[in-house]
Formats: structure tokens, C-alpha cells, sequence
């Protein structure tokens, strides 16, 4: 378990940041970038949560931050094929699977889509497609990542983050009235 009782410790003033694994890396540097941004829609969907209390999608919500961070402990654990001390937490594909059933259950009652939709509606909505946009940028993040030469990502987490956005795209929709209240997209209405 993390037991966190100073939350400075100096050693990030050099521009660096350790990985579970001890090693320091630059903060700037791409594995970081990706965990870092998986963090950020995980407060994007923290915004969410505050206009979902007590619904259901509450419940999955809370259910997907905690396993963004598992995301997050997964991404800063790289796999090298050295011998690890403990068993690096990774994402399993049991938590896809998961996914994938809150996405068929939501999706289940939503009106068929008929064009493009603006992030819009309601406010969990709108918050709702921020986090998504957010995850898609992590998604595409560790994609990179896992083509660099020497990086390994789990592909069971780029299932799972792409699930994540996917979950939270059918979430709005069904926030905004099952779809009824959907904004849609006027191709060229401005032009």
C-alpha cells in the first residue's frame, strides 16, 4: 500500500520524476506524459462526479477512477524483463470486460445516433466529453509510447483506456436524456 508522509521531497527539482521501478526519468518524458494525462482525465471525471451523484453512472464512474490510478501504477511500472521485487500492478482484461458490459447496458436505451453530436447538454454531460477528450489524449499518448524502441505498454491498458473514452461518450449521451437531448452538429449552419 502507498504511504505518502511528506509530499515534497525535492528530488523532482531537477526536472526529473522516479518510476515505481526507482528509475528516474525526465518529466517531460513521454511514459510520464501518458500517466500524467491519465491522471488528468481521472479529475476530469472527479468534475463529473459532481453533478452524478446517486445515479448509477455514479457507481461506474467512481469504479473507473479507481482503475485509472491501477492504469497509472501499470504505465510507471515499465516492463524491461528484469526480475521485479513485487508484482507490478497491471491493467487485466476482466476490467475491459467490465467496461465493455456498462457500455452495452448504457448504450441499450440511448436513441440512435443520427449525426454528429457536440460536446454539450447537461453539465454532467459536458464534463463527461472533456474526460473523454482528455482520455482519447492519454489513448494516444501511450500509443506512441508503445512504439518507441524499448518502451512496452500493456495492451490490455490500450484496450482499457480506449474502453474508458468509449464508456464515457455513451455516459454523456445517456446523461443527456438518453440521447434525447443530445446537441447535434449542423454541418456549415455558419457558413
Amino acid at each position: 500500500m502507498v504511504k505518502l508522509n511528506k509530499i515534497y521531497t525535492r528530488t523532482g527539482d531537477d526536472g526529473t520524476t522516479g518510476l515505481a521501478t526507482g528509475k528516474r526519468r525526465l518529466k517531460s518524458d513521454l511514459r510520464v506524459e501518458a500517466y500524467g494525462t491519465v491522471d488528468e482525465a481521472n479529475a476530469a471525471i472527479g468534475l463529473a462526479r459532481l453533478h452524478t451523484q446517486g445515479s448509477e453512472i455514479d457507481g461506474m464512474l467512481e469504479r473507473i477512477q479507481n482503475d485509472l490510478f491501477d492504469l497509472g501504477a501499470d504505465l510507471s511500472t515499465p516492463e524491461t524483463g528484469e526480475e521485479m521485487k513485487w508484482e507490478p500492478l497491471r491493467i487485466v482484461d476482466t476490467q475491459v470486460e467490465r467496461l465493455e458490459q456498462d457500455i452495452d447496458a448504457l448504450n441499450a436505451s440511448l436513441e440512435p445516433l443520427r449525426s454528429f453530436i457536440l460536446p454539450a447538454g447537461s453539465p454532467a454531460s459536458a464534463h463527461l466529453h472533456l474526460a473523454r477528450t482528455v482520455a482519447r489524449r492519454a489513448e494516444r499518448l501511450m500509443v506512441a509510447l508503445s512504439a518507441l524502441e524499448g518502451e512496452n505498454v500493456n495492451p490490455a491498458a490500450l484496450k482499457y483506456i480506449n474502453r474508458v473514452s468509449d464508456f464515457l461518450f455513451v455516459a454523456a449521451r445517456s446523461l443527456n436524456d438518453n440521447g434525447k437531448a443530445d446537441v447535434l452538429w449542423k454541418p456549415g449552419e455558419n457558413r
